[in-house]
């Protein structure tokens, strides 16, 4: 802009400056300094007020949290009812629905927010997907409750709450701890499920592999490249799913969807948008 205005060469002396047709960076703008010795003055109050305009512009905005959202997005919360209720993030599809749904349920360093910061719910949504985040009893919103102290508690726990939310068609989302609630509910209701997406549970050495062979849904295995621990062991249960697929995602370790989001999106929605 300065440049366009006053830039034309000068001599000082009769004689061409040392300076003549160098370039020098100010600010975001390139200035050339070979001027006439009238515009001098005038180039200068020029620069200045260029530099006064540059300061007092506003900076770029800040970047969202979550990659890949939209602010048309709404994440609706509340808590189911009864005597143990569980708190929950819900979006609904922003376009239009699949009749699959998603439940998202978390580790133990984590909750249901986490998968709001991540922006899994806001793509989910832009995807046509109803899904819901839930804090399990004693993490996030949801208070301790003493029905998470048994297996069978903790399966008709996850069953009441769907029932309360009327999720149908559910896709189960189950990172590290949560398959102290995720498997036992698999073994005994995996009929009611049309996916399973286990990324290196807890808890598959409590069940056979004839029990594992019973389990027919459709199973994403998830873990992370890095993870040598409950990723493998979980993964030698796993694999006895008759119907699964297994993707490992590289350079991510027990948390690989917080380590790979990117990626862990795209084959999330991959195995999603297939399902029948």
């Amino acid at each position: 802009m300065v440049a366009a205005l006053f830039g034309c060469w000068f001599r000082v002396g009769g004689a061409r400056s040392a300076m003549a047709g160098r370039v020098i960076p100010v600010g975001p703008t390139v200035v050339q300094t070979s001027m006439s010795r009238s515009h001098m003055a005038l180039l200068g109050l020029g620069l200045l007020l260029m530099l006064l305009l540059y300061v007092g512009l506003p900076g770029p905005p800040e970047q969202t949290s979550w990659l890949g959202g939209d602010p048309n997005v709404t994440i609706l919360a509340g808590l189911t009812p009864g005597n143990s209720p569980i708190f929950y993030r819900e979006v609904l599809p922003l376009h239009r629905a699949h009749r699959v749904e998603v439940v998202l349920l978390h580790g133990k360093a984590f909750n249901s927010h986490t998968w709001e910061q991540l922006g899994t719910l806001q793509l989910l949504s832009q995807r046509g997907y109803r899904a819901v985040a839930l804090d399990l009893p004693g993490f996030g919103n949801s208070a301790p409750s003493a029905e998470a102290s048994t297996e069978a508690g903790r399966a008709e726990l996850l069953q009441r709450v769907l029932q309360d939310l009327e999720v149908h068609n559910a896709v189960l989302v189950s990172p590290s701890l949560s398959g102290h609630y995720a498997l036992p509910f698999l073994m005994r209701a995996h009929h009611q499920l049309r996916g399973f997406v286990p990324i290196a549970p807890a808890s598959t050495q409590n069940y056979t592999q004839e029990q594992f062979r019973a389990v027919k849904t459709p199973t994403l295995i998830l873990y992370g490249e890095l993870d040598h621990i409950l990723a493998r062991e979980s993964l030698q249960q796993l694999r006895h799913l008759p119907n699964h697929s297994v993707v490992k995602l590289r350079d991510a370790g027990h948390a690989c969807y917080l380590h790979k989001p990117q990626d862990f999106h795209l084959v999330l929605l991959a195995f999603l948008d297939h399902l029948p």
